[in-house]
């Protein structure tokens, strides 16, 4: 890996800390080549402290390493993207992340309709609002739905219409969402145990 250093007069590079997991930015450091050198010797991150003036691995205080999983340079070879396993939360403030959010994983527009789904459960009128009011029916009422949604996909798979596939296929994560709600679950939970299966 061909990293160009020369390009900021402090010999200095930004490397962006991901998260291998959640994919999360959590923070942003600098380094120079020894810290790059040092980083991958010991598979903890280590940059070079522009406030101390040295080398300083994440954590050699705190205990809250970021163990190295990756290291990528970009297309102008001047900036890192460095997958990490953190142990602990990444910034001094104690957060997550650098920018006080929570690290855990996002699913994009699914974890939008989860946050929806929570949120009708507990907050919406069951009268105005479909997915309150299978909240109101009952685990029972919830899980049929999903029987039906499924044998639904299963009947449109066997023929050529795409676009019902499709939109049953739709209907059926939406109800199993609303399934693993009702039993204080959520997708990420589903994942976690696909992880454990991985060989």
């Amino acid at each position: 890996m061909k990293i160009d250093f020369t390009k900021n007069k402090d010999g200095l590079i930004p490397a962006i800390i991901q998260d291998n997991s959640t994919n999360n930015v959590l923070m942003l450091g600098y380094m120079n080549q020894e810290a790059v050198d040092k980083t991958l010797e010991t598979n903890k991150v280590t940059f070079f402290s522009r406030s101390k003036g040295r080398l300083w691995t994440k954590g050699e205080e705190s205990g809250n390493f970021l163990e190295l999983v990756s290291i990528k340079n970009d297309c102008d070879s001047d900036t890192l993207l460095i997958r990490v396993n953190p142990v602990g939360p990444t910034c001094h403030t104690g957060s997550d992340t650098c920018w006080q959010e929570v690290n855990k994983p996002n699913f994009g527009f699914i974890s939008k309709l989860e946050n929806t789904i929570k949120e009708r459960k507990e907050n919406a009128d069951f009268e105005k609002s479909y997915v309150a009011s299978l909240f109101a029916k009952g685990i029972n009422k919830i899980a049929q739905k999903v029987g039906e949604e499924a044998v639904e996909v299963v009947i449109e798979a066997k023929d050529n219409n795409d676009n019902l596939f499709l939109s049953e296929s739709a209907d059926l994560l939406f109800h199993y969402l609303i399934l693993l709600q009702a039993k204080d679950y959520q997708l990420n939970d589903v994942v976690n145990v696909l992880k454990s299966r991985e060989k």
